[in-house]
């Protein structure tokens, strides 16, 4: 019931670090009642205060996994769930969550399409239909994303639609901005859209240093035992030294010291110039990600184990206590890596202090390609919130005990 009312079976309405938010709100609430009534009822039976806390804790961990965790049982039933329906063909329209149907309009909003599938979604027919849609299908959320229509024709068209759909959202075209943390405001009729740079609060800012500090703390005194097996297995297999040292780019366009637990040969350089130079293959695969599914420098054994489980990152622990480097933040890459992008991106990316882990680890991991590393990074810096850091880190531990697509 407490889910119900914030809305959480609302199916695909929220985005994840929201859903987590109203997850760990409702839970909190729901664990607080049950404690109250405790106390109040004066129940002396058997109970755990303990496993009530833990409890809580967990189950509302689950809105952490993923977007739809906390509401995935029941975001279809015909109570509580929503179906959605969107207005626009183009890429924009493709982008949502959830469609069940989608009329298009002309062929410059639309696509040219009037029937057959849109990304998976059908299109029913014109613009015309959306009411008889929505009565026959009982739609309450429309979500409109047609740039191509003009001003005022938009206006009358959300104003009718308002009559059949409970929910109507507009989806402008500022793909880009801040999603997150958006405030509309009403400037003398006008619309307009108050967009907060949460990094910018000084409150902020020393929140998130202390997640850093505290965070570091408890998992290196958890990655100790790691720490002396992996050097204990590094020794066994290769001589030299634990720890490798690379300069990268942190914060302000400063250098640091990147710490990593040795995962290639000692002549790693000089294996990887002998197979890009052999393999045009090896070549194309390395300009997209920088990367080598099967890379020649990596140990066996224990460099593919470190490097598919992040295990190999460890040590940038310390690191994070030293304010160098945050818990959650872009990862600092080499050069040759960073020559790959653009200078805005690089200025943008400049301004926070690199991370442990990152939206893009736990997203796509080693399958992205520097397109989708730019557009999660500048996603993360621009939509920042002490939310979306939990939300990343709870994510980190599942990528690292279920890793996928790294090498």
């Amino acid at each position: 019931m407490t889910y119900a009312a914030l809305g959480l079976y609302a199916g695909g309405v929220f985005g994840a670090m929201e859903e987590l938010r109203r997850v760990v709100a409702g839970t909190t609430f729901v664990c607080l009642v049950l404690t109250a009534s405790v106390f109040f009822l004066q129940h002396m039976g058997p109970y755990s205060r303990g496993l009530l806390i833990l409890s809580g804790v967990l189950y509302g961990g689950r809105g952490s996994t993923g977007p739809g965790a906390g509401a995935a049982p029941v975001c279809f039933a015909p109570v509580v769930g929503h179906s959605g329906h969107c207005a626009g063909c183009g890429g924009r329209g493709r982008g949502v969550d959830r469609p069940v149907a989608l009329p298009s309009g002309d062929g410059s909003a639309a696509g040219g399409l009037s029937k057959g599938e849109c990304a998976g979604v059908p299109v029913a027919g014109p613009l015309s239909m959306a009411p008889v849609l929505a009565r026959a299908l009982k739609i309450r959320h429309a979500l409109v994303a047609i740039p191509g229509v003009d001003r005022e024709d938009l206006v009358w068209m959300l104003d009718d639609w308002g009559t059949v759909f409970r929910h109507v959202i507009l989806i402008p075209n500022l793909f880009g901005i801040a999603s997150l943390w958006v405030a509309a405001r009403d400037l003398g009729g006008v619309l307009g859209l108050e967009l907060r740079q949460n990094l910018l609060v000084p409150l902020n800012r020393w929140t998130k240093r202390a997640l850093d500090i505290a965070g570091a703390l408890i998992f290196g005194a958890l990655a100790l035992p790691v720490l002396a097996a992996a050097a204990l297995w590094i020794k066994l297999t290769s001589g030299g030294p634990l720890i490798y040292r690379q300069e990268r780019e942190g914060e302000g366009g400063r250098r640091l010291q990147v710490l990593k637990l040795r995962t290639m040969h000692m002549d790693a350089e000089a294996l990887l110039m002998r197979v890009l130079s052999g393999s045009p293959q090896a070549r194309a695969e390395w300009a997209v990600r920088f990367k080598l599914k099967k890379d020649p420098r990596v140990l066996p054994g224990v460099g593919s184990f470190l490097r598919k489980t992040s295990l190999d990152e460890l040590p940038q622990l310390w690191s994070v206590l030293k304010g160098e480097m945050s818990l959650v933040g872009p990862r600092p890459f080499p050069r040759y890596h960073l020559d790959g992008f653009g200078p805005r991106f690089r200025a943008l990316r400049s301004r926070v202090k690199p991370g442990l882990t990152g939206l893009w680890q736990v997203s796509d991991r080693a399958d992205g390609n520097l397109e989708v590393q730019e557009a999660l990074d500048t996603y993360y810096i621009r939509n920042w919130s002490l939310w979306l850091d939990l939300y990343i880190l709870a994510r980190t531990v599942r990528a690292v005990l279920f890793p996928r697509g790294a090498y």
